[in-house]
């Protein structure tokens, strides 16, 4: 760690010169990503921008390395979830104090939540800033929504879980079904969606966080379960697939209601054949319409010599017009408040206006501030919820691995 904002070792005439690493990979988000780096670069010949194109896939291990060997972009882009090793490792600059006001205002603080970590030494850092997030939607056959005479959720309205699961039903008949859940990767969709029920999964007492599984963590894996299992209006067909594997079925009316991240609606809006109507719906809430959110962000090298003119450009890259560029390219939603209200994000064309409504219901997901999260994910939530989904374990057997054996995995990371 050390020297951010160390003063520029070039000669006075010559540019600073910055690397970006973007994670964009969606044709036109690239292309917007790349777009914004030129029009910067013409605007400011003394501080030069070198877009790097990077990968989600080992962003994290090809970061390691370079921390290590001092090596690191200037600017990284990546998730939230990721920052908080690389914040208590030193590797990331808190932001803190250098968030220019604006950019500062325009983001809520449910977005800001999302990259406050600690800094390892028990002060509370900024270690990026946010700017796309997701959330969780229903994309509907509009034919059959209609024909099934439920009622129309709104953002305003949405479906409580009961009504959902009755509109579910109505909608199954004729060897067709009310809903699809791709459940191949279950937990960020399954755990977003618990916070409608206050279900956090972990709780934290006397410095030690262990895994919790109560009543509130039920309600969505059992009503999701009961739509498969005990209503049947669920498809058993889909339960095995990826996010996207179920559409080609949707568009032939196999069943209703694909619950999913609001980037889907982009395959849909390009893929779907002549004459297929859909709409986006709200997600159904329970006690609240929470749902848990990952923030894509932009973070500064602890050791970028740097740093000043890397968060000028920062400024530029999220200001409002242009994440809605981003946004409109990821078919993901902006952070920031002049964005949201852009015609581009409010347009009832291909379910902007519900995707842009649903921010308001995003809060900092609890377990994404865990250590060993991730490996809890993989080794235990993602097979025991795939075996509770599949009805090959009931839900206190589900319970209970995720509890027994999490909580193994998470003592090996709070030694």
């Amino acid at each position: 760690g050390g020297g951010g904002g160390a003063q520029s070792s070039s000669a006075p005439n010559e540019p600073v010169k910055i690397n970006f690493l973007s994670l964009a990979w969606q044709k036109e988000s690239v292309a917007a990503n790349k777009q914004l780096v030129d029009e910067w670069n013409k605007a400011n010949p003394n501080i030069q921008v070198t877009y790097v194109q990077g990968s989600w896939d080992n962003v994290n291990d090809q970061l390691v390395t370079q921390f290590a060997g001092g090596t690191a972009p200037d600017v990284i882009h990546n998730d939230s979830p990721a920052l908080s090793g690389f914040a208590s490792d030193g590797y990331l600059l808190d932001l803190k104090d250098k968030l220019p006001a604006e950019l500062k205002s325009d983001i809520p603080q449910p977005a800001w939540d999302t990259v406050t970590f600690d800094d390892g030494k028990g002060q509370q850092g900024v270690y990026g800033v946010p700017f796309l997030q997701e959330s969780q939607v229903i994309i509907a056959n509009k034919k059959l929504l209609d024909a099934s005479g439920a009622r129309v959720p709104t953002p305003d309205n949405p479906w409580t879980w009961d009504e959902f699961s009755a509109a579910a039903k109505k909608m199954t008949k004729g060897g067709n079904f009310g809903v699809a859940w791709p459940m191949k990767s279950p937990v960020n969709k399954t755990l977003n969606l618990a916070l409608n029920f206050g279900g956090t999964f972990f709780q934290t007492a006397d410095g030690k966080t262990t895994v919790k599984v109560g009543p509130e963590e039920r309600e969505v894996l059992q009503r999701i379960h009961d739509q498969l299992y005990k209503d049947k209006s669920a498809d058993p067909a889909a339960l095995g697939q990826g996010t996207a594997d179920p559409l080609p079925a949707f568009y032939k009316g196999k069943f209703a209601l694909l619950p999913a991240g609001v980037y889907l609606r982009q395959q849909v809006a390009e893929q779907a054949p002549e004459g297929f109507d859909w709409v986006t719906l709200p997600a159904p809430k329970g006690t609240s319409a929470q749902q848990g959110a990952v923030s894509q962000t932009l973070s500064i090298a602890q050791d970028s010599k740097h740093a000043d003119e890397a968060m000028k450009f920062i400024a530029f890259f999220l200001n409002g017009a242009n994440q809605a560029k981003l946004a409109k390219g990821d078919w993901l939603l902006p952070t920031s408040q002049a964005a949201a209200a852009d015609p581009a994000m409010t347009t009832k064309e291909n379910g902007w206006d519900v995707a842009t409504a649903s921010a308001k219901n995003l809060v900092v997901a609890p377990f994404l501030k865990v250590n060993g999260f991730d490996e809890w994910k993989t080794k235990v939530a993602t097979p025991t919820l795939q075996e509770y989904f599949a009805n090959k374990i009931t839900i206190d057997q589900a319970a209970s691995k995720l509890v027994e054996d999490g909580n193994k995995v998470l003592e090996r990371y709070q030694r």
